[in-house]
């Protein structure tokens, strides 16, 4: 019986996996979940799995679910704020760890997780972006199992050979290609972009995700950051990355390889079916996905990402190239810029704008210490909200 901690269990990653968790009572206990502000549903998960801790975010959240809880006569302790997350998440009782708090406030639990040695299974590839080596040294220092869970890095991790350790010229390994859907504008004008909703960016195609990741989708900066994120997994530099559009998500990513073999994982996109691989793994369980029908899907597409109407894609690889904070702070404007975008203070097309008006105006400082980390992604965030209060200055358009 494994014991697993949910950090984010109300967003979307949280609930599949407690769908999966469901599926196999035999396998799986769950120590601990966490919510930012999501009392009520999380209290009804408390009520199905009866955790032994639920973590929220402040003071007044925890006082609402401590009341919801005892109204259900449940015993779950109740427990708020960052050193809250880092304890559910370093347990010695627990096993897993399901990392899926969106952004920079999941680094401190999913690196408590990882200097604990748990197994991660990394949701959050904001807290890998930030952090890159300081990450990837702790999970090496503390003999840490880390599973990526993003459907992309799930799929090539699957493509990979089982004894891979990041090198891979030493695996044959001469690209790996990530696919992306291109989200709900791929086809749409892009002179039009400028008028695009909240709600038109946050309908996607194919999957079923939180407004931010939505809109992220939408401007290929959740690419962007999983090209950032799959060069610390895997070990590839910018060049070995490429970035493919296929529309259908059939294919969640490929692998290529020296002596001309190009491997793929397939599947209905689904993320209950990277949860379960991660869950199980090195075994497969049922993840309560169908099975994909090749004959139903018809024709699989693919084409070049166009980098003028996804400059998010291109500022990304600019950041992994410049190294060092670089990423921190791509992450920490983008955050910034798009929850203004949802708050309707900004354009969708300033989003962009504003990131690279950040990565203009701060130096890139080294990666040397969590604590450096923070700093740089505090100037960020700071120096976008002042961008995003100064709507009579023009932002300049990222190069492409």
């Amino acid at each position: 019986m494994q014991s697993i901690t949910i950090l984010g269990a109300t967003g979307s990653i949280g609930v599949s996996t407690l769908d999966v968790i469901a599926r196999h009572p035999d396998r799986y206990t769950v120590h601990a979940l966490s919510a930012h502000s999501r009392v009520e549903e999380l209290a009804a998960q408390c009520r199905q799995f009866e955790p032994r801790v639920a973590v929220v975010g402040n003071a007044h959240a925890a006082d609402q679910l401590a009341a919801l809880l005892r109204s259900m006569n449940l015993k779950t302790e109740v427990a708020w704020g960052e050193d809250a997350l880092c304890a559910i998440a370093s347990a010695p009782e627990v096993g897993a760890v399901m990392a899926a708090i969106v952004g920079a406030a999941g680094l401190a639990p999913t690196l408590a997780a990882a200097r604990a040695g748990k197994k991660v299974l990394l949701a959050n590839k904001e807290a890998l972006v930030m952090s890159g080596q300081l990450f990837m040294d702790a999970v090496e220092a503390s003999g840490a199992t880390l599973l990526p869970i993003d459907s992309e890095h799930n799929a090539i991790f699957q493509c990979l050979p089982a004894n891979y350790r990041r090198v891979p010229e030493a695996a044959g390994v001469t690209k790996i290609l990530l696919t992306a859907s291109g989200g709900p504008f791929l086809k749409r004008a892009v002179e039009t972009l400028d008028a695009v909703t909240p709600d038109e960016a946050c309908k996607h195609p194919k999957w079923v995700m939180g407004r931010k990741i939505s809109v992220d989708s939408a401007t290929m900066m959740n690419k962007g950051l999983e090209v950032i994120e799959a060069h610390w997994l895997f070990g590839a530099p910018a060049e070995k990355i490429e970035v493919v559009i296929h529309p259908q998500s059939v294919i969640h990513s490929m692998v290529s390889y020296a002596d001309g073999s190009v491997l793929a994982e397939l599947g209905n996109p689904d993320m209950r079916t990277p949860i379960a691989n991660a869950l199980a793994y090195p075994e497969r369980i049922e993840s309560g996905v169908a099975q994909l029908d090749l004959t139903q899907v018809g024709t699989l597409q693919f084409e070049k990402p166009d980098l003028k109407r996804f400059p998010c894609l291109a500022l990304a690889f600019d950041a992994l190239k410049a190294g060092g904070t670089a990423p921190a702070l791509l992450n920490a404007a983008n955050e910034v810029a798009v929850q203004a975008f949802l708050d309707g203070r900004i354009g969708f097309r300033q989003i962009d704008r504003v990131i690279a008006a950040v990565m203009d105006a701060l130096p890139h400082g080294r990666a040397s210490s969590i604590e450096a980390v923070m700093a740089q992604d505090a100037a960020a965030r700071a120096a976008a909200e002042r961008i995003v209060a100064a709507p009579g200055q023009p932002l300049k358009a990222a190069s492409a």
